[in-house]
Parts: structure tokens; sequence; C-alpha cells
């Protein structure tokens, strides 16, 4: 979680010895807010503020919650503490609207409260009405702000979690599970270490990492028990309850011999009322990483497919998006290059799978789907050079036609990575990368591919080369929702992504590439874990291993 450190230590001076300085944790939580929103509640995000100078400055501001007049903010602020300083703080609570941000309006503005960082360590537990301007009662609002010495054995940890098989709470979609941890006080009180993003229309869901202290986790004891809770997102704040289970460190702990160590997560009502009942899912803590994959053996397999539709212009013309200038590569080239030399490195045998589509082959040049592309006879198309000339030596011999479908492509890819799923090892990877200069005629049949190929070891890179509007293609890339089929049925996994090759143009290479592949890693850890597939042990090279092209 974010962390801002507040306040500067005071310039020592001979008459007096360095202060010594401590950082202390303040959780904070409101009840009773203001409702401004007409139709749903108010969505509330606090602001930290510090007194410099006599001036009110923002250091650091928490998450919004939705729809909650009594929140319980998962955010911890982190301020320097020193004894003989008054360090005034303001807490300034805003009702948030989305992309416009917290507003700094009257309409806006929840309440504020006012103390110092001495008054909050002094009682650790500090409870204050707040305050709306000229000194107004925020009606019965109240802030309460909790502050927690971090000692001086206090390390991070990294966590990370998924589930499976969670119950479904919702009628006609899947659940939107998060995860929430409490620690459990020695009081009995529970203080909420960290609340996971939502993951949508999702029964095996699998939750970013994230990196929390032990002082928040377990007070720096690691038999002190947590609790668990898993939760059905709800956008009007009332959200399902799942189920939970109990844990602590010391158990957490034991993913990091075994891999992994799971949980059954329980509804203590169903529990009681249903004779069979079990649980209501399973929560794992996994620790794979992308590394642990690749050094396990793991081969990430590149396939390019190029788009030889007519939009691009004959070859022969300079004006052609695939032109070969002896002295510029074309955008297909340095598109191909950028994300080739990266991919190459993780594939032994280095036999790329070069595709294309759109184009009449000789003799009869006739359309056909994902074709490979025609070799040069005197060099094997091993190695990210051998798929540059074959390229280049293809374009004389074809013609230049249509429609751009890419169904097909994705259809040859998959079939090659179900083939690899069948072995239930992680030990195969692949990476298209589809170079197109346009929007692609068979929407749906992508669509439709994009979902199937979700449930495999597969990850697809779309370039849009040239100046068209590729406003339709954001739709392949989930970033901005869930991609569905035609059906209506969702991704398991968010892999497309799409980029238009102009916004790179006067870049580096490495700037695309790094673009591009960014969530290569992330879509590797989420598929294998889904899959419950666990790294290989690393094994010795053999001239037998290469890998298979895609037929």
């Amino acid at each position: 979680r974010a962390t801002a450190t507040m306040g500067e230590a005071p310039e020592p001076s001979p008459q007096a010895p360095l202060a010594v300085l401590s950082k202390v944790e303040l959780r904070v939580s409101c009840k009773h807010l203001l409702d401004r929103d007409t139709l749903n509640k108010s969505d509330p995000c606090v602001l930290l503020l510090m007194q410099s100078q006599g001036q009110w400055t923002e250091v650091d501001r928490s998450e919004v919650i939705k729809s909650n007049l009594n929140p319980v903010f998962a955010k911890i602020f982190t301020v320097d503490y020193y004894f003989e300083e008054v360090q005034k703080l303001r807490f300034e609570v805003y009702d948030s609207h989305g992309h416009a941000g917290v507003g700094t309006h009257d309409d806006d503005f929840l309440g504020g409260m006012e103390c110092t960082v001495g008054q909050i360590v002094a009682q650790k537990r500090v409870t204050k009405p707040l305050f709306l301007k000229y000194g107004k009662f925020a009606g019965k609002s109240t802030i309460t702000v909790i502050s927690e010495e971090i000692s001086g054995n206090n390390g991070y940890v990294e966590l990370a979690f998924r589930a499976k098989k969670l119950d479904d709470k919702d009628l006609f979609s899947k659940s939107d599970p998060f995860l929430e941890i409490y620690r459990i006080d020695d009081d009995r009180s529970e203080q909420l270490v960290y609340r996971t993003e939502v993951v949508k229309n999702n029964l095996s869901p699998i939750w970013e990492p994230f990196k929390v202290s032990l002082n928040s986790l377990c007070s720096c004891e690691e038999k002190r028990k947590l609790r668990c809770v898993v939760w059905d997102y709800d956008s009007r704040g009332k959200h399902d309850f799942i189920g939970e289970f109990f844990t602590t460190f010391e158990e957490m702990q034991k993913a990091m011999g075994e891999n992994k160590v799971q949980w059954d997560c329980m509804n203590p009502k169903y529990k009681i009322k249903k004779r069979n009942y079990k649980n209501s899912g399973v929560v794992i803590h996994r620790v794979y990483s992308f590394l642990d994959y690749i050094m396990g053996g793991c081969q990430i397999h590149f396939t390019v497919a190029i788009d030889f539709t007519a939009s691009n212009g004959d070859p022969r013309n300079s004006c052609s998006l695939h032109y070969i200038n002896p002295y510029q590569p074309n955008e297909y080239l340095k598109a191909l290059v950028a994300v080739g030399e990266i991919c190459q490195d993780y594939d032994s045998d280095k036999k790329f799978s070069a595709l294309g589509f759109g184009a009449r082959i000789p003799p009869k040049y006739e359309v056909r789907g994902a074709r490979s592309c025609p070799r040069h006879p005197s060099h094997p198309p091993t190695g990210l050079q051998g798929v540059v000339e074959s390229y280049q030596s293809c374009l004389p011999k074809i013609q230049l036609y249509g429609p751009t479908n890419v169904a097909p492509i994705i259809s040859k890819v998959a079939r090659v990575a179900a083939n690899e799923e069948r072995t239930k090892e992680a030990s195969q990877y692949f990476i298209l990368l589809i170079l197109t200069d346009g929007v692609v005629t068979d929407m749906a049949d992508t669509r439709e591919a994009i979902v199937r190929a979700s449930y495999l070891p597969m990850s697809i890179i779309i370039v849009g080369v040239g100046n068209a509007d590729f406003t339709d293609m954001q739709i392949l890339d989930g970033d901005d929702g869930i991609l569905r089929s035609p059906k209506g049925e969702p991704v398991l996994r968010d892999i497309v992504q799409f980029v238009p090759f102009r916004e790179f143009k006067n870049a580096s290479p490495t700037a695309l590439a790094k673009c591009v592949l960014a969530e290569v890693p992330k879509q590797v850890v989420e598929y294998y874990s889904y899959k419950a597939f666990p790294p290989r042990c690393p094994q010795p090279e053999t001239p037998d291993s290469n890998l298979s092209s895609p037929q």
C-alpha cells in the first residue's frame, strides 16, 4: 500500500540533541457520514493534511469507498513522530465523484477534524465529531483514528491469494469477490489490515499480490489470529457475505516451503442449515512468480501474424506500409523486431512461426486463412532474423488482397496451445503478435476465438500499423471492461493487449516492447495458478527439446 512520510526533523542545535524519530501508522474509520448523493449513499475518501508554517498541505489520501456512510478505510497513513514538536494534523472527508475525483466544493465536503500526532499517540484511539465550515456539526458524523508505533523488528511481507469455486451470489452473473484481512487484537477487537481489489464476474478469482508490514498484519506476532472474509461486491455498498476463515501468519508461511496453503471458506449459517455443507469455496495462498515458471523450464513460444490485405498499399510503392526501404525498416518490421527480441531469449530452440493473412497465394492466387510465410531456401526460419527474411522474401510472391480476418490466426495458435494444455505441465506458453493496418472484419468470430483462447496458455498482442482509426479495436483489449463472446460468455482472463504503433513512432523500440509485454508475466502466472500447475523442476538442455510450430 502507498505510504507517505510526513513532517521534517528539526535542525539540531548546539543546545539540544537530535530528536529520536519514530514512525507511527494511522488507521481511519468514520460513522454516520452525511449523505450527499440523491440516488445512492456518499462515496467517501479521507484526505490527510499537515500544518507547516501556518499552511495546510495535503500529504496523502485514502481510497474511495463506494456508497458507504460508515466506512473503514484500508489505507494506512504513516507519519514521522517527534515528541518535542506539536505536529498538527487535519483529516478531511469528501464525497468522491468517480473520474472527477475528490472535489473541494462545499457540497462535496462531509466534514473535517483537527488534532495533533501527540494526541493520537497518547490516547492510541481518538474518536471526534466531524465539523463543517464555520464550526457547524456535520450531523452525527464521527471520525476515529487509531495509532500504532512501528516497532524496530518490523518488516514487510508479500502475500498473494486466489480462490476456487466460491459461492455464486448473483442471479444473472457470477459473484464479484474481494477479500478482507482483519487482525484480532488482545481485546478481541478487529483491525482491518488489507482489502483486495474486486475481481468481476469470477468464482475462481486471482487477487493481485500485495505487501503489508508485519506490524500491521500481526503486531509482529506470528501466532496472532487473523480473520479473512470473502465478500461479493455490490455497487450500492450492500456486499454479500460469501464466507470466512481464520489463520495466522505462521500458517501462511507454510506456503513458502510447500508452494501453497489453503483454507475452506466457511459460511456459519450454511453450516448449521445444510446437512451436507462442505464449504463456500477454497482460498489459497500462492507464492509462485513468473520467474519461478521460467526458471522451472517454461518456454515462451513466439508467433507473428502479418496483415497482407490490399489496404496496406502496393509493396513496390514507397507509400506502402509494406515498402522495403534498404535504409529504414517499415513499421511492420519495427514492431516485429521490438517484441521478438525480448521473446527470443525465452525460447531455447529459437524456432519462431511466421503467419500471414489477407493475401492471394500463388500459383492459383486463392485467398486462404492463416498461412505460413514462404521461407527463403538458403535461410532456415531460425531466430528473429529468419522471420524477418521470410517476410521480406514473400512480399514479391504474393498479391495483397483481403479481408482482415483474425479469428483463423488465433484459432490456429490456440490449437497448438490446447495440445500443450493436455500435458498438465507449465512447460510452454504461447505469445501471438498480430500486426494489422485496420480494424478486423470478423469481429464476432474474433471475440469468440479470444474467449476460447483465454482458457489456454497463450497471450495475444495486437499492434495497429499506419494511421487508421483503431477505436473499435479497443473492444478486444479488456482494460475498460470484460470482453465477451457474441453469446455473452466472458473471457476467463484478460489476454489481449492492443496498441497503435503511431503512439511509439518517435520512441525507442524498447518503449513499444515494454508497453505490450508488461502484462505477459502476470498473464502467465494467472493461467498456471488457475490451472494449479506448479513450476517444473529445472530440466537439463537436450537436443530433443524443440518446440512445435502452429500447424
